[in-house]
């Protein structure tokens, strides 16, 4: 059914180039049929012409006359309100209006995006002195040398006396790093800002230790490491923040996103092959599942999101951003075969493991990632995929159900038992949703001592809360 109504405005000129969409609904009670849609069809002659399209399917036009005979004519949300309160008699103001149906269509461009995002993502390259076998029949020969890894990274964090920076634990890590190097973490580090010319290069000359000097250049901003965790691939450096601002007094600390979704831009930054930094874009093409990788010589289990924007060699530990400019993620793997399919660490990891390091830099005396044990086990009784209208992305929800507590665990004590729906996890009165299983060992990495925890769960078909807990020093376990 098209039911079609004619009305005559005199407007200014019609500006093509804007696309005005209404949605939303005019009354949505007792089943009434309300407005879906309004949005303009045709703009082509002395006329527009706008369709309205309803709940039940139905549509309507109405047309507005283009300015006097047709000419330098401009249809203004004003005269769509206008009309809209004539022909539907809503009772609602123009503030309303906008804010309730009012959105403008503008063309897609990530260049001030990236732009202001660059200012956060830095080269990252690392020393190590290594030994090196080679020989065969006739024997076995060792070659001590200098050995300079490249990757990426982002400013993490900065206050008046130290910048933080977040990459990835295999770039500032070396497995064939020898008894000389002290440990298989970099001997030193050095990043560079977006717009840095310079790069490490090698001396000719040999130090006091024999090895050959590497020289990095005064653009160069060395780093101390202050801790990491394999498990997670994360690593966090600190440099001077005197000494950041001197090389570009405009650096500042990335923005953080509050989560992602399936099909949402991802911009990559990095230093692929080491040829300087560029940028590359996809989308996020899932939102979480586990891969294999081995970071430090053992195999292990990482939660990932995948995308399917380029990455190379050298875009390790560097900017995943959304196109708002906030970063979703940290590229850390890639597959080889497929450059569609590769991978960052989320960001809720991210957060929660570079703000464990540098708390336990400042009040713990370990240079790593610790969190506590439950001593609980969730499994997923059901899922589903939920599509939010308002914000216009899905994601997948999960019921979760307690299928194991360890006895005399912090879970026991707390009073969980098996059966019961996990809903929510309460942290110092905040209560989180829970619907997925990541949930609750991303929170995990949040806890400090002193924290007080519990749990809201529905028990024997009742919505309740669990006992508090308050998390205590012993608690606290490393993460490797």
């Amino acid at each position: 059914m098209k039911r079609t109504y004619r009305i005559i405005l005199a407007v200014l000129t019609l500006v093509l180039a804007l696309s005005l969409v209404l949605a939303g609904c005019s009354s949505q009670e007792n089943g009434a049929v309300y407005v879906v849609s309004i949005a303009q069809t045709d703009g082509s002659g002395e006329e527009s012409e706008f369709t309205v399209t309803y709940s039940d399917g139905t549509t309507s036009t109405f047309t507005v006359k283009n300015g006097k005979d047709g000419e330098d004519g401009a249809v203004s949300a004003a005269d769509l309100y206008e009309e809209y309160k004539e022909i539907y008699g809503e009772d609602l103001t123009y503030e309303q209006f906008l804010e309730k149906y009012l959105t403008v269509s503008v063309p897609e461009d990530n260049s001030a995006t990236i732009a202001k995002a660059l200012l956060s993502c830095v080269r990252v390259y690392t020393e190590f002195t290594t030994t090196t076998l080679s020989g065969g029949w006739g024997g076995m020969q060792q070659t001590k040398g200098v050995s300079v890894s490249t990757g990426a990274g982002v400013v993490y964090q900065m206050d008046e006396d130290y910048t933080y920076f977040v990459t990835n634990y295999h770039v500032v890590y070396n497995e064939n790093a020898n008894a000389d190097n002290g440990s298989n973490i970099a001997r030193k580090i050095a990043v560079y800002a977006y717009g840095s010319q310079t790069s490490p290069y090698n001396s000719g000359e040999k130090g006091s230790d024999g090895y050959d000097v590497i020289e990095y250049g005064s653009d160069a901003i060395l780093c101390d490491y202050v801790g990491g965790a394999a498990s997670l691939d994360i690593a966090i450096l600190r440099a001077d923040t005197d000494d950041v601002l001197n090389v570009n007094e405009d650096m500042c600390a990335v923005t953080l996103a509050d989560g992602y979704s399936v099909g949402e831009t991802a911009i990559a930054v990095g230093n692929p092959e080491d040829e300087g930094m560029s940028v590359t874009e996809g989308i996020v093409s899932a939102d979480s599942e586990y891969i294999t990788l081995s970071v430090d010589g053992t195999s292990r289990q990482y939660r990932s999101m995948r995308i399917d924007t380029a990455l190379y060699e050298g875009n390790s530990g560097g900017g995943v951003f959304n196109e708002d400019g906030e970063l979703i993620g940290l590229a850390n793997a890639g597959d080889g075969s497929d450059q569609n399919v590769n991978y960052a660490i989320p960001v809720s990891i991210v957060k929660g493991g570079a703000d464990n390091i540098i708390y336990n830099s400042r009040n713990g005396g370990t240079s790593g990632v610790t969190r506590p044990t439950l001593g609980v086990t969730v499994s997923i009784a059901s899922s589903k995929y939920v599509y939010d209208e308002e914000t216009a992305s899905g994601k997948i929800t999960e019921t979760l159900e307690v299928s194991a507590v360890t006895e005399g665990s912090i879970a026991e004590k707390m009073g969980l038992a098996v059966g019961d729906e996990v809903l929510a996890f309460v942290i110092n009165g905040t209560e989180h949703e829970i619907d997925r299983s990541f949930q609750i060992g991303d929170l995990l990495l949040t806890l400090r001592a002193g924290d007080k925890i519990s749990f809201k769960i529905r028990q024997s078909g009742q919505d309740t809360e669990t006992s508090e807990y308050e998390i205590l020093s012993s608690d606290l376990v490393s993460v490797e």
